[in-house]
């Protein structure tokens, strides 16, 4: 019974903790925004490339 109250109070903390986080607004928002998804979309080119890369190699070697 313990545990429970413990996952309870930790769920309301949680969400308490991430409602007064989220309140709070970010002047630079915008151009942040473009730059980590400037930043993502490279990183998943990139991930897609050596994962194709990846997947010829062990068609050809493996099979």
């Amino acid at each position: 019974m313990t545990m429970y109250i413990l996952i309870v109070a930790l769920i309301v903390i949680s969400a308490v903790s991430t409602i007064l986080v989220a309140g709070k607004g970010d002047a630079n928002y915008s151009s942040s925004t473009k730059k980590n998804y400037t930043n993502l979309t490279i990183m998943y080119g990139v991930v897609i490339i050596l994962g194709f890369i990846a997947l010829g190699i062990y068609i050809r070697f493996f099979s």
